[in-house]
């Protein structure tokens, strides 16, 4: 697998994520790391287009993020930084 250099869009803030979160990572053999880089590089994962176009404009105005991963057909992740960079949480959408 080939490094890619990625330049962060936002700061993500403290870390964190929920116990359901990182146990559906565990059973995928996934890292949080993964997600929080393609959240921050402005890789949204599988939001709807008004969402997409929404973070775009919330890198730029200082408004929450929502990034959305599918993990391999056993459920999804989501990635929310808060508006004001504070703080970045995975969990799961039944955990909002």
């Amino acid at each position: 697998m080939n490094a890619v250099s990625v330049r962060p869009l936002f700061k993500l803030g403290k870390l964190m994520a929920t116990p359901g979160a990182l146990a559906l990572l565990k059973q995928v053999n996934a890292t949080p790391i993964e997600f929080l880089l393609r959240h921050q590089s402005g890789d949204w994962g599988t939001v709807c287009g008004d969402d997409a176009r929404a973070n775009t404009i919330a890198v730029a105005t200082g408004a929450r993020l929502l990034s959305s991963y599918e993990l391999t057909g056993l459920g999804r992740i989501w990635v929310i930084t808060e508006a004001d960079r504070s703080a970045t949480t995975i969990l799961l959408p039944s955990e909002y």
